[in-house]
């Protein structure tokens, strides 16, 4: 059957038992808007917090200076394994219990109430747990190792929450053939917000006093101390307050399909037993089961480069930490233009070729990647060198890899708009929540896979980069079980 955007309009849309009617507007009316611009405001904390600047900062300054100092590691080389691990047992914690309820939590905003009242908790929560990130200082001062890492668990908790109901809620925000555009437009703004900020950060506490540079302050804004590593420890309180001063045009203009005066507790119930049917009628929805079971593999794959890519090229091409915020906005840079890029291809080929367009070229901008060493690009075949003798990126295969990456952004952040537009095609509009749930689960219950995968080819093959290539299997396998999805796409609105 035809992929393609004019195909067959999605199944239950607009279920006999709901008489709600259905979003009408366009991608950039006040409900689509307001639906994206929330990923401005929240995102920021994934790519500031778990990403680029704080895990990295704690697994280094905090835990694997911790190991150093009490002569537990040896070697700073087994003091750094040391804070990967104390990174990857986070998110292994964070998705147990993230995977385990937030199905539960999706299948009964099917049935309950208003959803912004347990958004607004759930944001609350992430934003007290992201301010408090200051406090999680190295030497042992503020909050110990053990509590920062709760910390970070249950921030990474509330933002899967928070993801599941903002979710739940695209369908309500414009009409379908809208959707993947919205969809699209909230990756977007969300890398824009990141590039924005980790700008301000290299302007305002990064580079004051290690160059001069006109309009650049002489000394770190604020009374920042580099010394005691609070241009790392800040970014928590920036993204607290950047996502309270952004949250309320998605509360005040996206419609909220919850049901006045409905009864939670009732709503847990039957949403619990509903999702218990689910799984017993999984052949009745084979294809979204199926899909969710490819989103699994591709987006296992997605996160160990996300958790493990920054770790990657700062040891293989020995990259500085400048280098590394040059780096971090550039990626932002592309991952913005992403949003865009799913947007347009969920639109011309429906969102199942869209996402086989973005899963291959996810492989081939891996192997790109992977073919580039600090002396050589293309595995050997050509030979690096010095191109210039300026600060940052000064070789061949520094440049290189910087074109690579911005593809890898691209697709990146493609996929993961193609992927959510294409389960609120595919599953029953009654039922979006509790499928959003299941979604919940496909990115995070496995979420160790990667890491393991990369874990054992890296020591098995005593090889960064062979290790590295393990993440293409999860890909491909990924790419075979998504083929085997019957999906017809999005009905397009007539004019």
């Amino acid at each position: 059957m035809s992929q393609t955007g004019a195909s067959a309009s999605p199944p239950d849309l607009n279920p006999a038992n709901d008489d709600r009617p259905i979003a009408t507007g366009g991608a950039w009316d006040p409900p689509g808007f307001s639906w994206a611009l929330f990923e401005w405001a929240r995102n920021p904390y994934y790519i500031m917090i778990v990403i680029y600047i704080f895990a990295p900062y704690f697994a280094e300054h905090v835990i694997a200076a911790e190991y150093l100092e009490t002569g537990q590691a040896a070697t700073p080389e087994e003091a750094n394994a040391r804070g990967q691990a104390a990174i990857a047992s986070v998110t292994k914690w964070a998705g147990f219990c993230a995977g385990l309820t937030a199905p539960f939590l999706g299948a009964a905003l099917d049935r309950g109430g208003r959803r912004k009242p347990i958004l607004a908790v759930v944001l609350g929560v992430l934003a007290l747990m992201s301010y408090l990130l200051w406090w999680a200082k190295p030497a042992g001062e503020g909050f110990s190792a053990s509590q920062a890492m709760t910390i970070l668990v249950i921030a990474y908790v509330c933002y899967a929450y928070s993801e599941v109901i903002h979710n739940a809620m695209l369908g309500d925000s414009a009409r379908a053939s809208a959707l993947p555009a919205v969809s699209g437009n909230g990756l977007a703004f969300g890398n824009l917000a990141g590039l924005l900020i980790f700008i301000a950060l290299v302007v305002m506490f990064a580079l004051p006093g290690v160059i001069a540079f006109p309009l650049l302050p002489e000394e770190p804004l604020f009374g920042i101390d580099r010394s005691a590593q609070e241009h790392f420890r800040i970014v928590g309180p920036i993204c607290a307050i950047w996502m309270l001063l952004f949250m309320p045009p998605f509360f005040r203009y996206v419609p909220d399909r919850g049901r006045k005066g409905a009864d939670w507790v009732q709503a847990a119930r039957e949403g619990a037993l509903s999702l218990w049917r689910t799984f017993k009628r999984a052949r009745e929805y084979r294809d979204v089961i199926t899909y969710l079971g490819a989103r699994m593999l591709y987006a296992d794959g997605m996160a160990a480069l996300l958790a493990l890519g920054a770790t990657y090229v700062a040891l293989f091409l020995g990259w500085s930490f400048l280098e590394m915020i040059v780096y971090a906005i550039y990626a932002s840079a592309f991952a913005f233009l992403g949003g865009f890029v799913g947007a347009a291809l969920d639109t011309r080929f429906g969102s199942k070729r869209a996402l086989i367009i973005e899963v291959v070229g996810l492989l081939i901008v891996l192997a790109a990647m992977l073919s580039v060493s600090r002396d050589a690009i293309f595995f050997g075949l050509i030979q690096g060198g010095t191109v210039w003798n300026g600060p940052i990126f000064q070789t061949v295969s520094d440049l290189t890899y910087l074109s690579v990456v911005a593809l890898l952004a691209i697709f990146a952040t493609a996929s993961i708009s193609s992927s959510r537009s294409m389960l609120v095609a595919m599953a029953p509009a009654h039922m979006r929540g509790e499928f959003f749930g299941l979604y919940a689960i496909a990115g995070t219950i496995t979420v160790w896979m990667g890491p393991l995968l990369v874990e054992l080819f890296t020591t098995w093959f005593k090889s960064q980069r062979v290790g590295m290539s393990a993440i293409s299997l999860l890909f491909l396998a990924g790419l075979i079980v998504l083929l085997r999805v019957k999906h017809n796409g999005y009905a397009r609105d007539e004019a």
